[in-house]
Protein backbone atom coordinates (compact mmCIF):
# COMPACT_ATOMS: atom_id res chain seq x y z
CA UNK A 1 0.00 0.00 0.00
CA UNK A 2 1.13 3.60 -1.24
CA UNK A 3 -0.06 6.92 0.35
CA UNK A 4 -2.48 8.81 -2.19
CA UNK A 5 -0.82 11.99 -2.32
CA UNK A 6 -1.29 15.38 -4.73
CA UNK A 7 0.09 14.08 -7.43
CA UNK A 8 -1.03 10.82 -7.17
CA UNK A 9 -2.77 9.59 -10.38
CA UNK A 10 -4.84 6.24 -9.99
CA UNK A 11 -6.01 4.12 -12.86
CA UNK A 12 -8.53 5.03 -15.34
CA UNK A 13 -10.02 5.62 -18.82
CA UNK A 14 -8.98 9.12 -19.71
CA UNK A 15 -9.85 10.57 -22.91
CA UNK A 16 -9.17 14.25 -24.29
CA UNK A 17 -12.44 15.22 -25.18
CA UNK A 18 -13.58 18.63 -27.46
CA UNK A 19 -16.91 20.04 -26.60
CA UNK A 20 -18.85 21.56 -29.44
CA UNK A 21 -20.72 24.87 -27.79
CA UNK A 22 -24.29 26.45 -30.03
CA UNK A 23 -22.43 29.29 -30.75
CA UNK A 24 -19.60 27.59 -32.55
CA UNK A 25 -16.19 27.62 -30.15
CA UNK A 26 -14.40 24.40 -29.73
CA UNK A 27 -13.84 23.58 -25.85
CA UNK A 28 -10.90 21.86 -24.06
CA UNK A 29 -12.03 18.96 -22.07
CA UNK A 30 -10.97 15.63 -20.75
CA UNK A 31 -13.73 12.25 -19.48
CA UNK A 32 -11.99 10.34 -17.22
CA UNK A 33 -14.17 7.27 -16.22
CA UNK A 34 -13.34 4.29 -14.13
CA UNK A 35 -11.29 1.61 -15.50
CA UNK A 36 -12.36 -1.69 -15.34
CA UNK A 37 -16.38 -1.02 -14.22
CA UNK A 38 -19.23 1.58 -15.48
CA UNK A 39 -19.40 4.60 -13.59
CA UNK A 40 -22.18 5.18 -10.58
CA UNK A 41 -22.30 9.18 -11.07
CA UNK A 42 -21.06 11.97 -13.11
CA UNK A 43 -19.38 14.87 -12.21
CA UNK A 44 -19.74 18.05 -14.68
CA UNK A 45 -17.18 20.46 -12.86
CA UNK A 46 -17.47 24.16 -13.45
CA UNK A 47 -14.41 25.48 -12.58
CA UNK A 48 -13.39 29.03 -10.89
CA UNK A 49 -12.75 32.61 -12.56
CA UNK A 50 -10.51 32.42 -15.01
CA UNK A 51 -9.81 35.97 -14.96
CA UNK A 52 -8.13 34.89 -11.57
CA UNK A 53 -6.48 31.69 -12.43
CA UNK A 54 -9.40 29.56 -12.43
CA UNK A 55 -9.47 26.48 -15.16
CA UNK A 56 -9.91 22.52 -15.36
CA UNK A 57 -6.87 21.81 -13.87
CA UNK A 58 -7.30 23.86 -10.93
CA UNK A 59 -6.69 21.46 -7.61
CA UNK A 60 -9.70 19.96 -6.06
CA UNK A 61 -10.97 19.15 -9.93
CA UNK A 62 -7.86 18.00 -10.85
CA UNK A 63 -7.32 15.80 -8.13
CA UNK A 64 -11.23 14.37 -8.68
CA UNK A 65 -9.74 13.38 -12.03
CA UNK A 66 -6.75 11.62 -10.51
CA UNK A 67 -8.82 9.75 -7.78
CA UNK A 68 -12.77 9.59 -7.92
CA UNK A 69 -12.93 6.81 -10.50
CA UNK A 70 -10.56 4.52 -9.44
CA UNK A 71 -11.91 5.12 -5.46
CA UNK A 72 -15.77 5.81 -6.03
CA UNK A 73 -16.33 4.85 -9.77
CA UNK A 74 -17.43 8.29 -10.61
CA UNK A 75 -16.94 10.15 -14.02
CA UNK A 76 -15.19 13.35 -13.85
CA UNK A 77 -16.03 15.36 -17.05
CA UNK A 78 -13.77 18.90 -16.66
CA UNK A 79 -13.36 21.58 -19.27
CA UNK A 80 -11.91 25.18 -20.59
CA UNK A 81 -14.56 27.51 -20.24
CA UNK A 82 -14.40 30.09 -23.67
CA UNK A 83 -10.90 31.42 -23.65
CA UNK A 84 -9.46 29.28 -20.75
CA UNK A 85 -5.63 28.12 -20.67
CA UNK A 86 -4.49 25.29 -18.70
CA UNK A 87 -2.25 22.26 -19.42
CA UNK A 88 -4.56 20.47 -21.17
CA UNK A 89 -5.09 23.50 -23.79
CA UNK A 90 -6.52 26.50 -24.59
CA UNK A 91 -10.31 26.73 -24.83
CA UNK A 92 -11.59 29.15 -28.02
CA UNK A 93 -13.80 31.92 -27.31
CA UNK A 94 -13.08 35.10 -24.88
CA UNK A 95 -14.29 35.38 -21.16
CA UNK A 96 -18.19 36.46 -20.91
CA UNK A 97 -18.76 37.51 -17.48
CA UNK A 98 -21.24 34.67 -16.83
CA UNK A 99 -23.29 35.22 -19.71
CA UNK A 100 -21.88 33.67 -23.11
CA UNK A 101 -20.48 30.46 -20.93
CA UNK A 102 -24.43 29.22 -20.62
CA UNK A 103 -23.27 27.40 -23.80
CA UNK A 104 -20.41 25.83 -22.42
CA UNK A 105 -22.25 24.68 -19.46
CA UNK A 106 -24.58 23.15 -22.04
CA UNK A 107 -22.44 21.87 -23.88
CA UNK A 108 -21.04 20.02 -20.89
CA UNK A 109 -23.84 18.54 -19.82
CA UNK A 110 -25.22 17.49 -23.34
CA UNK A 111 -21.59 15.48 -23.98
CA UNK A 112 -22.25 13.52 -20.43
CA UNK A 113 -25.46 12.83 -22.17
CA UNK A 114 -24.78 11.83 -25.75
CA UNK A 115 -21.97 9.47 -23.76
CA UNK A 116 -25.06 7.98 -21.73
CA UNK A 117 -23.11 8.65 -17.97
CA UNK A 118 -25.19 8.07 -15.68
CA UNK A 119 -26.63 10.01 -12.43
CA UNK A 120 -25.16 13.85 -13.71
CA UNK A 121 -24.56 16.45 -11.02
CA UNK A 122 -22.77 19.90 -11.34
CA UNK A 123 -19.99 20.37 -9.24
CA UNK A 124 -19.21 24.29 -9.79
CA UNK A 125 -16.44 26.38 -7.62
CA UNK A 126 -16.35 30.03 -6.96
CA UNK A 127 -17.05 31.52 -10.52
CA UNK A 128 -18.49 28.27 -11.63
CA UNK A 129 -20.81 27.98 -8.61
CA UNK A 130 -22.44 31.47 -10.77
CA UNK A 131 -22.59 29.04 -13.69
CA UNK A 132 -24.37 26.36 -12.25
CA UNK A 133 -27.34 28.28 -10.73
CA UNK A 134 -27.38 30.35 -13.90
CA UNK A 135 -26.96 27.73 -16.25
CA UNK A 136 -27.63 24.07 -15.38
CA UNK A 137 -30.95 23.85 -14.57
CA UNK A 138 -31.38 20.90 -16.70
CA UNK A 139 -33.59 18.14 -16.98
CA UNK A 140 -30.34 15.72 -17.39
CA UNK A 141 -28.85 17.12 -13.93
CA UNK A 142 -29.96 15.25 -10.54
CA UNK A 143 -28.28 17.98 -8.47
CA UNK A 144 -25.34 20.76 -7.98
CA UNK A 145 -22.61 20.84 -5.40
CA UNK A 146 -21.10 24.60 -4.86
CA UNK A 147 -18.16 25.53 -3.47
CA UNK A 148 -17.22 28.90 -2.20
CA UNK A 149 -20.12 30.02 -3.33
CA UNK A 150 -19.86 34.10 -4.17
CA UNK A 151 -23.55 34.53 -5.57
CA UNK A 152 -21.32 37.42 -7.63
CA UNK A 153 -23.14 36.92 -10.99
CA UNK A 154 -26.06 34.85 -10.08
CA UNK A 155 -29.64 36.46 -9.22
CA UNK A 156 -32.11 35.89 -7.28
CA UNK A 157 -34.43 34.77 -9.92
CA UNK A 158 -31.60 31.93 -10.30
CA UNK A 159 -32.22 30.64 -6.91
CA UNK A 160 -35.78 30.78 -7.22
CA UNK A 161 -35.61 28.12 -10.08
CA UNK A 162 -33.69 25.88 -8.15
CA UNK A 163 -36.01 26.43 -5.48
CA UNK A 164 -38.99 25.22 -7.66
CA UNK A 165 -37.35 22.12 -9.13
CA UNK A 166 -36.94 20.64 -5.65
CA UNK A 167 -33.65 19.16 -6.83
CA UNK A 168 -30.35 18.80 -4.27
CA UNK A 169 -28.32 21.73 -3.68
CA UNK A 170 -25.36 21.68 -1.66
CA UNK A 171 -22.88 24.67 -0.63
CA UNK A 172 -20.28 23.95 1.05
CA UNK A 173 -18.88 26.76 2.79
CA UNK A 174 -15.12 27.82 3.98
CA UNK A 175 -15.45 28.95 7.46
CA UNK A 176 -12.47 31.41 6.30
CA UNK A 177 -14.23 32.13 2.60
CA UNK A 178 -12.79 35.26 1.33
CA UNK A 179 -16.15 36.70 -0.15
CA UNK A 180 -19.41 34.47 1.66
CA UNK A 181 -18.89 33.28 4.68
CA UNK A 182 -21.19 30.64 6.43
CA UNK A 183 -23.85 32.61 8.72
CA UNK A 184 -24.29 35.48 5.30
CA UNK A 185 -24.56 31.88 3.22
CA UNK A 186 -27.20 30.40 5.07
CA UNK A 187 -29.53 33.76 4.68
CA UNK A 188 -28.83 34.13 1.08
CA UNK A 189 -29.41 30.16 0.83
CA UNK A 190 -32.62 30.89 2.27
CA UNK A 191 -34.39 31.59 -0.82
CA UNK A 192 -34.13 27.67 -1.36
CA UNK A 193 -35.72 26.18 1.33
CA UNK A 194 -34.18 22.43 0.32
CA UNK A 195 -30.89 23.69 0.13
CA UNK A 196 -28.50 22.45 2.48
CA UNK A 197 -25.48 24.68 3.05
CA UNK A 198 -22.58 23.15 5.17
CA UNK A 199 -19.65 25.14 6.78
CA UNK A 200 -16.80 23.65 6.66
CA UNK A 201 -14.24 24.92 9.66
CA UNK A 202 -11.46 26.18 9.17
CA UNK A 203 -11.41 26.03 5.14
CA UNK A 204 -10.43 28.93 2.71
CA UNK A 205 -12.02 29.67 -0.66
CA UNK A 206 -9.28 27.94 -2.43
CA UNK A 207 -9.39 25.24 -0.33
CA UNK A 208 -5.79 24.31 -0.39
CA UNK A 209 -5.21 21.53 2.13
CA UNK A 210 -9.08 20.21 2.29
CA UNK A 211 -9.58 18.67 -1.14
CA UNK A 212 -9.70 15.25 0.74
CA UNK A 213 -12.87 16.05 2.48
CA UNK A 214 -14.12 18.37 -0.24
CA UNK A 215 -14.22 14.73 -2.35
CA UNK A 216 -15.44 13.04 0.20
CA UNK A 217 -18.52 15.41 0.60
CA UNK A 218 -18.93 15.54 -2.85
CA UNK A 219 -19.09 11.45 -2.74
CA UNK A 220 -21.02 11.29 0.12
CA UNK A 221 -24.13 13.47 -1.67
CA UNK A 222 -23.79 11.66 -5.89
CA UNK A 223 -23.02 8.40 -4.46
CA UNK A 224 -24.03 7.64 -1.24
CA UNK A 225 -23.21 3.84 -1.37
CA UNK A 226 -19.69 4.47 -1.46
CA UNK A 227 -18.26 4.62 1.85
CA UNK A 228 -16.02 7.70 3.11
CA UNK A 229 -13.93 9.10 3.61
CA UNK A 230 -12.49 7.21 0.83
CA UNK A 231 -9.27 5.25 1.19
CA UNK A 232 -5.85 7.60 1.59
CA UNK A 233 -3.51 4.80 0.74
CA UNK A 234 -3.99 2.51 -3.14
CA UNK A 235 -2.76 -1.16 -3.35
CA UNK A 236 -1.80 -1.03 -7.02
CA UNK A 237 -0.26 0.77 -10.38
CA UNK A 238 -0.14 4.63 -9.37
CA UNK A 239 1.89 7.44 -11.53
CA UNK A 240 3.13 10.50 -10.15
CA UNK A 241 2.04 13.50 -12.25
CA UNK A 242 4.25 16.46 -12.50
CA UNK A 243 1.65 19.03 -10.77
CA UNK A 244 4.92 21.84 -10.70
CA UNK A 245 3.70 22.72 -14.40
CA UNK A 246 0.25 23.81 -12.81
CA UNK A 247 -0.66 27.11 -11.88
CA UNK A 248 -4.06 26.60 -9.72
Amino acid sequence: MAAIRANSVLPARREAITLETADGLALVGELALPEDRDPVATLVCLHPLPTHGGMMDSHVFRKASFWLPALAGIAVLRYNSRGTTSMQGTSEGAFDHAKGERYDVAAAIEYAEFEDLPNIWVVGWSFGTDLALMHAHDPAVQGAILLSPPLRFSLPAHLSTWAESGKPLVALVPEHDDYLRPEEARKRFAAVPHAEVIAVEGARHLWVGDAEQVLDKIVSRVAPGIDVPLPREWEGPMETADTSAYAG
